[in-house]
């Protein structure tokens, strides 16, 4: 089974690229999200998840593992493929799909292509109280321009939020609070600052959602 690839970007059409690694052509579907990082002729290093059929093997690309994780976590609620998972990736960050399971907001959810309202609902409802995939413990990986080393902006693009919302609801977990309504309680928290805050700032905001 195949993990990661990192390559020279061949090709970026819609809903694929071609990732030449060691004079092998890799054709990976690829979110629009993961296809906008990509520029051809330069190094990526893609997360994959391979789904192997009786007529086909299927590789998916995707900028971190986090983005991996929730593919493969969007996928264990009935009815949701991997058409529909990746459309969900297109629209939302893992933290945001983090903050509207945890708020089971079916409209967020109904937002992706392809996506009705019952299946918005069995979505928001399944995943609601559930905490964020592990994934395989990798640290996302950027795509360096130019073979050179990937800029602050890419390290640290997509991540903050789902970091600062994983460190909070720790810290309300480590206060005694349960998982779900911990989970909830930063979610709303989250959505009330304009930008990440900081980190005590969160927690002081989850705590007082949680006393209403």
């Amino acid at each position: 089974m195949i993990g990661m690839l990192t390559g020279t970007c061949l090709m970026v059409g819609t809903g694929e690229a071609i990732l030449d690694v060691n004079g092998v052509g890799y054709l990976l579907q690829c979110g629009s999200r993961t296809l906008g990082k990509l520029g051809i002729g330069q190094t990526a290093c893609l997360h994959v998840e391979t789904h192997v059929r009786e007529t086909a093997i299927t590789l998916y690309g995707f900028y971190s593992e986090e983005e991996r994780a929730w593919f493969v976590r969007l996928q264990s609620v009935q009815g949701v493929g991997p058409k529909a998972a990746l459309a969900i990736l297109d629209i939302m960050t893992p933290g945001q799909i983090l903050s509207a399971a945890s708020l089971e907001d079916k409209a967020a959810f109904a937002r992706a292509k392809g996506i009705g309202p019952k299946s918005a609902g069995r979505i928001a409802i399944e995943l609601s109280g559930k905490p964020p995939p592990k994934g395989r413990g990798f640290q996302p990986t950027f795509a360096a321009p130019s073979g050179g080393r990937p800029t602050e902006e890419q390290r640290n693009e997509g991540l903050s939020d789902m970091q600062l919302r994983n460190d909070a609801i720790s810290a309300l977990e480590n206060l005694g609070i349960g998982q779900s309504d911990a989970l909830r309680a930063v979610a709303s928290a989250y959505n009330t600052f304009l930008e990440d805050p900081p980190l005590d700032d969160l927690i002081k905001v989850a705590l007082k959602e949680l006393s209403k």
